[in-house]
């Protein structure tokens, strides 16, 4: 699989590997190298947007582990680069092309209302500071948390959107989202907590 043209929109580029007709599966790897020569932002997107929607079993192991690289190499300014215990996973290139048929609409429509503003948010030193929130975030998203990988994956992937575009207001709402991710996954965490410790003191009890 072959880089695609950095003119092309993300949603146009995501159609293209997905309908990329070489095997019948598709590897990180393979995203990594078609998306290679784009913002980091667009990797982040691809990797974290899966989380918000229903998904087949075992997408999130595959897609999940990486947001973990990419936020820390975004932090720390470095290139996009995936171990190869990561790269080599693998998903059915039919799942694929679902997941990209159910996103390119959205996609699309963010795409024309996304546009450079507020640029300061979207380049350094602030774009390493949204790049250490989207790792603290995406360990939240690898956790075992009821419910607590929708909010995440949703504000990593306006953070992804607006550094992409440079859209300062695109980050603005994904910090907001990821203070409401905070709210309720800390919230699904206590609830947890309070649990065990009622069925805990019933049963010494």
């Amino acid at each position: 699989m072959t880089a695609a043209s950095p003119s092309l929109a993300l949603s146009e580029l995501l159609r293209q590997v997905a309908n990329d007709a070489t095997g019948e599966r598709i590897a990180v790897g393979d995203l990594l190298d078609a998306l290679g020569d784009r913002a980091i932002g667009a990797l982040l997107f691809v990797f974290a947007v899966p989380n918000i929607l229903p998904m087949p079993p075992g997408t999130s192991a595959v897609l999940g582990a990486p947001l973990l690289f990419l936020a820390a190499q975004l932090t720390f300014g470095m290139r996009p680069w995936l171990p190869s215990i990561i790269s080599k996973r693998s998903m059915a290139r039919t799942d694929f092309l679902g997941m990209v048929g159910r996103i390119a609409p959205w996609l699309e429509r963010a795409e024309k209302l996304m546009r450079p503003r507020c640029t300061v948010l979207a380049l350094p030193p602030v774009e390493y500071a949204v790049g250490l929130v989207c790792l603290l975030l995406a360990i939240v998203l690898t956790l075992p948390v009821p419910f607590g990988n929708m909010l995440p994956a949703l504000s990593i992937s306006l953070f992804a959107l607006g550094l992409l575009a440079r859209d300062g207001w695109a980050i603005g709402v994904g910090l907001v989202s990821a203070v409401a991710s905070a709210v309720v996954v800390s919230g699904v965490v206590w609830g947890i907590i309070k649990g065990i410790i009622f069925m805990v003191s019933r049963t010494i009890l």
